[in-house]
């Protein structure tokens, strides 16, 4: 592996950065290792597909519900304590997964009311926590953190499913959401002592006017339009993971340490990716290369589809990861830097509401496509959709597809 360069590491010279990192990579192994757990745990108790789905729906209804009213918060109070308040939610709906599996409720409609909770509030961090960066870090350094930032977020996502996993498998449920609930108060802990530079909110008014002027902006920037809506239509159609236990008890026949190696497995790419890109950014044709790597995304996903070899299938799910991980990366910076400092929470939430709501709501899709037609046939119909969305969207978008580089000019 290639040595950290200085300049590869930038982002990181800036204390409240690596503070904002910690408290990421706590938060977000602590959410995977509850995912794995919450859909296996979901799966057990009911053994259809479509529950599965609506694991992903119930968390998908509160993104679409507060995105607005979450990105208009996020511009018109400090970020950091929007944050603060979200985390202090993370710990109680993990504190209350604890206490349903501790209790042996078997009731997934008790697990579905606590995922609406914790959708809600990742509604509103997800805003927040995208607008704080660029007061994080200086301004040249903005795409070398975009690029850490998503290394550090996958690093999290390969540790998360592979742990919950085996912790899992030797004390059930109960035990994976133990380890989570302090894991969420040491992020805590690490978002407290951040100090992030001050400015950039809104100063108008409250008003319907400026709650909707994130829409406004987003659809009148064709390539903020292009990159997210591509994004979208991609996780909706090509998200396999929802799926996953299905593959592993079904048809890979790996049980639940399977799953958590499988969920890893396109984290695992995706991070190498983002280290690569951190240290060999884009520097011509990002936007090109963001439409190549989302088709290859729809491809590894047919291929994925059809394997019946646990590690072919491991294979696949890696380049889905690590072709994602372009996508990501051009997507979050050119967000941030074609958008002005007073509106970054706003945009930012239509961002969440494109991509991250979509992605509870492509488990739903894939859940009930799985229902109808069988879990290979759905996750092969969505990898041809998303292969058909790309040529559609390198189209209709020339704009994005000349995209050349990735530098913000004022944070």
């Amino acid at each position: 592996m290639m040595a950290l360069t200085g300049a590869g590491l930038a982002a990181f010279r800036h204390r409240d950065y690596r503070w904002m990192q910690s408290a990421r990579l706590l938060s977000v192994v602590a959410a995977e290792m509850q995912s794995v757990a919450v859909a296996w745990q979901v799966y057990e108790i009911t053994h259809r597909a479509l529950d599965l789905g609506y694991v992903g729906l119930v968390q998908f209804f509160p993104g679409f519900l507060f995105a607005l009213a979450a990105g208009h918060v996020a511009d018109r109070f400090a970020r950091r304590s929007v944050m603060l308040v979200c985390y202090c939610g993370y710990v109680v709906g993990s504190a209350l997964l604890l206490w349903q599996s501790a209790n042996n409720l078997r009731n997934t409609h008790v697990i579905f009311a606590i995922l609406f909770l914790l959708g809600t509030v990742r509604a509103f961090s997800g805003p927040a926590a995208s607008a704080l960066m660029p007061q994080l870090v200086d301004a040249k350094d903005f795409p070398n953190a975009v690029a850490w930032s998503s290394s550090v977020f996958m690093t999290s996502t390969i540790m998360g499913p592979a742990v919950g996993g085996l912790i899992y498998a030797w004390g059930h449920a109960t035990a994976v959401y133990a380890v989570s609930v302090p894991m969420y108060l040491g992020s805590l802990v690490c978002l407290w002592v951040i100090r992030p530079r001050e400015g950039g909110l809104e100063k108008k008014g409250a008003s319907l006017e400026t709650m909707l002027a994130g829409v406004r902006y987003v659809f009148e920037q064709k390539i903020i339009l292009g990159s997210i809506s591509l994004d979208l239509f991609a996780v909706l159609l090509g998200g396999a993971v929802a799926l996953l236990p299905i593959y592993a008890d079904e048809i890979l026949h790996v049980g639940p340490r399977g799953l958590g190696v499988l969920r890893s497995a396109p984290a695992v790419g995706a991070g190498i990716m983002a280290v690569l890109l951190a240290n060999r950014p884009l520097r011509k044709k990002a936007g090109a290369t963001m439409l190549w790597c989302v088709a290859i995304f729809g491809g590894a996903t047919v291929a994925f589809g059809i394997s019946r070899s646990f590690w072919f299938s491991l294979a696949m799910l890696f380049v889905t990861g690590a072709a994602d991980m372009v996508s990501v990366i051009v997507r979050g910076t050119l967000v941030q830097i074609a958008t002005p400092a007073e509106m970054r929470g706003r945009v930012s939430a239509v961002n969440y509401l494109f991509i991250g709501a979509s992605n509870e709501f492509g488990e739903f899709e894939s859940g009930v496509t799985a229902q109808w037609f069988g879990a290979v046939r759905a996750v092969l119909i969505g990898g041809v959709g998303t292969l058909i969305v790309t040529a559609v969207w390198a189209w209709r978008f020339p704009d994005l597809r000349r995209v050349q580089t990735l530098e913000m000019v004022d944070a």
